[in-house]
C-alpha cells in the first residue's frame, strides 16, 4: 500500500511539474508578445489565443497520460503498452469504463491517477480562462488609452 502511494505521488508530482513548465512556458510567450495582443485587430489575436493555450492544455495532458501509462508498462503492471495507454488515459479523464482494470495490488493507482488527471484539468481550465481574460484585459486597456 505504501509503496502504491510513494509511487503514485511521485507520478502526480511528475505530471503537475510538466504541466508547470508548459505554463512557464505559455506565459513567457505571451509577455513577448503582450504589445502585439494588445494592438488592433483585437478578436483574431483572442481566437489565436484560445487556440494557443488550447493546444498548450493538450499537450499537457497528454503528457501526463504517458508519464502514467509509461509506469504502469514499466512497473509490468500491463503487458502491453496500448493497455497502458488505455487504461491511463481513461483514468486520468476520471472517464472509468471499468473494462481493463489494476490488479489489486495495484489498485490505489487508478484512484492517484485519476485525481490527477481531475486536477490537471481543473488547473488548466482554469489557465485557459485566465489567459483570455488577461489579454482581453490588456485590450480593453489599450483601447481606453487610444480614447
Amino acid at each position: 500500500m505504501f509503496l502504491q502511494i510513494a509511487i503514485g505521488t511521485g507520478l502526480m508530482m511528475l505530471s503537475l511539474a510538466v504541466g508547470g513548465l508548459g505554463i512557464l512556458a505559455m506565459e513567457m510567450g505571451f509577455s513577448r508578445s503582450h504589445l502585439w495582443l494588445i494592438r488592433e485587430p483585437h478578436r483574431p489575436k483572442l481566437l489565436l489565443v484560445m487556440l494557443g493555450v488550447s493546444f498548450v492544455v493538450l499537450g499537457i495532458i497528454t503528457a501526463g497520460v504517458w508519464i502514467w501509462a509509461l509506469a504502469f508498462y514499466s512497473l509490468g503492471i500491463f503487458a502491453t503498452l496500448e493497455a497502458s495507454v488505455y487504461f491511463s488515459l481513461v483514468s486520468f479523464t476520471t472517464l472509468g469504463f471499468g473494462d481493463v482494470l489494476l490488479p489489486r495490488d495495484w489498485r490505489l493507482l487508478s484512484g492517484m491517477a485519476a485525481a490527477n488527471g481531475l486536477l490537471n484539468f481543473g488547473l488548466l481550465t482554469a489557465l485557459l480562462v485566465e489567459a483570455l481574460r488577461h489579454v482581453r484585459l490588456g485590450q480593453m486597456n489599450a483601447r481606453k488609452r487610444q480614447d
